[in-house]
């Protein structure tokens, strides 16, 4: 029997300092735009944590040390294939701030976040970075209603 399936593989990172402030994304996607954190695609035979340290340099111009996984996010596309979100969080980086074709980055209040227009599912997707048993946002269809589950 086969147990393999297609799978998108992406991460996400919430960057933070001592300050209380976290490093947001304004992100330019007419589909999935809004206030996010910086992340991107897993490339081929790429490790999940060195691609995560790349698509934040690539984002940010920041380069992050010592990334913990801290969560995941998934659902089934189209075609049954698996979206998963590897989700990160780092306070050690360096670097200068830079924005890219992304979105523009820049550093904010954590505490402030909820208060302005996040991209969909953000909302959810700061309890996994946040809340420490919270490990996975899993969203999935249920009689054509998409359903969103924290675990």
């Amino acid at each position: 029997m086969d147990r393999s399936e297609k799978t998108i593989l992406t991460n996400m990172c919430m960057i933070f300092d001592d300050d209380g402030n976290v490093l947001v994304q304004d992100k330019k996607d007419e589909e999935w735009g809004g206030i996010t954190f910086p992340g991107g695609h897993v490339e081929n035979r790429e490790s999940f944590t060195d691609a995560v340290i790349r698509e934040i340099y690539e984002e940010t111009g920041l380069i992050i040390e010592a990334p913990q996984i801290c969560g995941i996010k998934q659902w089934q596309e189209e075609e049954d294939i698996r979206y998963v979100v590897l989700c990160y969080k780092t306070n050690r980086f360096k670097g200068q701030l830079k924005s890219s074709e992304e979105g523009d980055v820049y550093w904010m209040k954590l505490s402030h976040v909820r208060e302005i227009p996040l991209a969909r599912g953000m909302e959810h997707m700061l309890r996994v970075f946040l809340e420490d048993e919270v490990g996975e946002y899993y969203i999935y269809e249920d009689n054509g209603e998409w359903k969103h589950m924290l675990k």
